[in-house]
């Protein structure tokens, strides 16, 4: 009896990436029922167990350093940008880094010259994203083995891998000719995550007055389906696409450039690390809420107007968008995640650790932990090590 209570209370007490004994985040609620994990999860899937030797070292002559170095995107130049307030500070202190923990679900260390990762759980995220955020940490150590520096950070946290996406994206949109699109501006996401914004495009569902058709996702019944209506390399039909944003940033920005649309942005309060590289009237177009200047529904009117009556250019301006996230190849996400946690590195001012109640995490843990469908998108998104050095940033690059 000792011994079932003793199990019991070890059960109860395990916290997993994906949510066990973890109460959601709340900055932003969700519907939360993972409760304690299987047995399977809490013991099987235990780091001890599972977490046996860290990242390799590289081997000698496993790059090419003799190949002529790639330049890295312009917009790599906003990690110095991102990163000068702390520098402008003397440097990021432990102090300033534990004073974040109240609007963090993780903590994440990286240790052993590159080799280690340990996460300490605060709450649970939405869906699988710890999970995922920990694979994408562990696949950039795969990828640049040793040369990924020792870090203590809390990061913000139904895809297939982007490399896979773009090119079915692509192709879905090679399908229809701009002339035989739909010639109205389209926008189908879920309205329902505490987003005034996305509430009150709703409003602008009128072909007639606003040349706009807001379509509501409704996720309950896409999961009943098995996600038929929802293919993203089938949602190129229309020459002008709304990117909105939701509770936050939304990832969808990325799918909406990649359709060759003349992508509609409404004012973005939040930046993904390659909207960096997007240019108004070059290869998006700005939508505003500004009241003052007419408000929403007449912006997207006036850009639709304007498409209708410059289809050349309007092509154009779609295509460049489309010609941006090309260049965003899994090449160019892990150069700036390394680059990221490198320059970043450089303004830490003390020294890394993976003090408990940290639990180290690796690509074994991760995968005894994920469900069928996880399993299969993380195995598919499992990176190699590189064959070429990371693209080289210029010495003034953001300052």
């Amino acid at each position: 009896m000792a011994c079932v209570r003793a199990y019991d209370a070890a059960v109860s007490r395990t916290t997993t990436l994906l949510g066990h004994n973890l109460e959601p985040t709340p900055w932003h609620l969700f519907k939360h029922d993972k409760g304690r994990p299987p047995a399977r999860a809490a013991f099987r899937c235990a780091p001890s167990l599972t977490c046996r030797s860290p990242v390799a070292q590289p081997a000698p002559g496993t790059t090419n350093a003799s190949a002529a170095p790639r330049r890295c995107p312009a917009y790599f130049g906003a990690i110095r940008r991102d990163l000068a307030p702390w520098r402008r500070g003397g440097g990021v202190t432990r102090a300033l880094l534990d004073a974040a923990q109240r609007r963090a679900s993780m903590r994440v260390a990286i240790t052993g010259g590159g080799r280690r990762l340990h996460v300490e759980l605060y709450y649970a995220c939405v869906q699988s994203r710890a999970l995922f955020t920990a694979w994408s940490l562990l696949q950039l150590m795969r990828r640049y083995p040793g040369r990924v520096p020792d870090v203590e950070l809390m990061p913000e946290t139904n895809i297939e891998p982007w490399s896979k996406e773009f090119r079915d994206i692509k192709e879905g949109a090679k399908a229809i000719k701009w002339q035989d699109r739909v010639a109205t501006a389209y926008w189908k996401g879920n309205p329902d995550v505490a987003s005034p914004l996305r509430v009150a495009l709703l409003n602008c569902n009128d072909t007639n007055m606003w040349h706009a058709e807001i379509m509501r996702q409704n996720w309950d019944e896409e999961v009943k389906s098995g996600y038929h209506n929802s293919k993203l390399s089938s949602q190129c039909t229309h020459r002008y696409k709304i990117y909105a944003e939701g509770f936050a940033w939304s990832v969808s920005l990325k799918y909406i450039l990649s359709c060759g649309s003349m992508a509609l942005v409404i004012d973005p309060q939040y930046e993904d690390f390659f909207s960096r590289g997007l240019r108004p009237e070059v290869n998006f177009w700005p939508v505003h809420i500004d009241v003052a200047a007419g408000g929403m529904c007449e912006s997207i009117r006036d850009a639709v107007e304007w498409g209708e009556a410059h289809p050349a250019e309007a092509e154009a301006v779609g295509r460049r968008g489309q010609r941006l996230m090309e260049e965003l190849d899994m090449d160019a996400v892990y150069d700036y995640m390394l680059h990221l946690l490198t320059e970043y590195a450089r303004l830490m001012r003390f020294r890394p650790a993976e003090a408990p109640p940290a639990q180290e995490v690796c690509e074994a843990s991760v995968l005894c932990l994920a469900g069928e469908k996880q399993r299969r998108f993380l195995e598919a998104s499992a990176a190699s090590p590189a064959v070429s050095e990371p693209c080289v940033m210029p010495p003034d690059a953001g300052e």
